[in-house]
Order: C-alpha cells, then sequence, then structure tokens
C-alpha cells in the first residue's frame, strides 16, 4: 500500500556538484557528472569504496544538501552558535547542492535531477567529523537539515542547473 504525504508541488534546480576522490581529500566542483547505478558519481570516493563511510550498510550513491540549510547558517538562523558561519557548497562534503527541493520529504521517494533518477534513502546527519575538517560548529545547526543519501535507479549525465522534480 503506497502512503501518499509530504511536499509535492514543488521543482527544485541543481546548482553545485562536488566530488573527493579519497575521504578527507578537498572536493572538487564538476561542470557535469555521470552518475551509475548501484556506484554512485564517476570519480567520487564512494564510487570507488574508499569515502569515510564505505563501508557501512547504507545507500550512499549520491548526497544532497539544501542552499536554504546553508543560507540559514549565513544567516545564524536559528542561533545555536556564537554568530553566522559561512559554508561554501564546496565545504560541506556532500555531491549535490540544491534549491527548491524539500530533502526532508524525499526519504523513500522517487526524484529525477536533470536524466537522472534517484530514490532518496536515509537523512544524512551532521558529525563530527565534518566540524572537525572544517574547525567549525556545524554539527548542532545542520542538525536535522543535513541533507538526504539516495540511490542512483537511472544514471546519466547531471549537471548545474538541471530541474529536480519529484516522480512518486
Amino acid at each position: 500500500m503506497k502512503t501518499e504525504g509530504g511536499a509535492r508541488d514543488w521543482t527544485g534546480v541543481l546548482l553545485h556538484i562536488h566530488i573527493a576522490p579519497q575521504a578527507s581529500y578537498e572536493m572538487e566542483e564538476l561542470d557535469e557528472a555521470v552518475c551509475v547505478p548501484g556506484r554512485g558519481i564517476e570519480g567520487d570516493r564512494y564510487f570507488l569504496g574508499s569515502g569515510t563511510y564505505s563501508t557501512r550498510p547504507d545507500v550512499r550513491e549520491i548526497t544532497l544538501i539544501e542552499q536554504e540549510a546553508l543560507d540559514a547558517l549565513a544567516r545564524n538562523d536559528p542561533p545555536l552558535q556564537a554568530g553566522p558561519i559561512r559554508l561554501d557548497p564546496i565545504d560541506h562534503r556532500r555531491n549535490l547542492t540544491v534549491r527548491g527541493v524539500p530533502l526532508n520529504h524525499l526519504v523513500g521517494r522517487r526524484f529525477r535531477v536533470g536524466e537522472v533518477i534517484l530514490r532518496g534513502g536515509r537523512l544524512n546527519f551532521p558529525c563530527k567529523y565534518l566540524e572537525t575538517l572544517l574547525d567549525l560548529p556545524v554539527f548542532l545547526p545542520l542538525y536535522n537539515r543535513s541533507g538526504l543519501n539516495c540511490g542512483i535507479e537511472r544514471g546519466g549525465i547531471i549537471r548545474p542547473g538541471d530541474i529536480i522534480e519529484m516522480l512518486d
């Protein structure tokens, strides 16, 4: 039985694509990315099985975060730290930065990014590892808005500017 609910009438956009070839390496911004079902983004640490959390039994082929969450950090909204935190898209360690996409509503749902079809896995949680890498107090301000881990159902090429829409 299918359960209805969650945000449905939205259209988002892909703003940035990032990968890192190994755990803890700096992220690299891409103009386009090849997404492979069951693997991830070609060249990324999770595609290669060398990500920090690669050994955990979790769908982590591709990760997304909302630009709106980064904007809230920059406004210190809510005020969970001493002041605003500027976290650029290259810093947060997620693969895709999106705008207008209600990620918390997409757990278990299928959606399209350009020609690629993703299925939302579990919500991503902030970690002390990210705080250590960035030397910024991001754990608490990113709680419940740290992104979404997804599986790739249909691969293809994605590019910044691609439209994102829910399928079911």
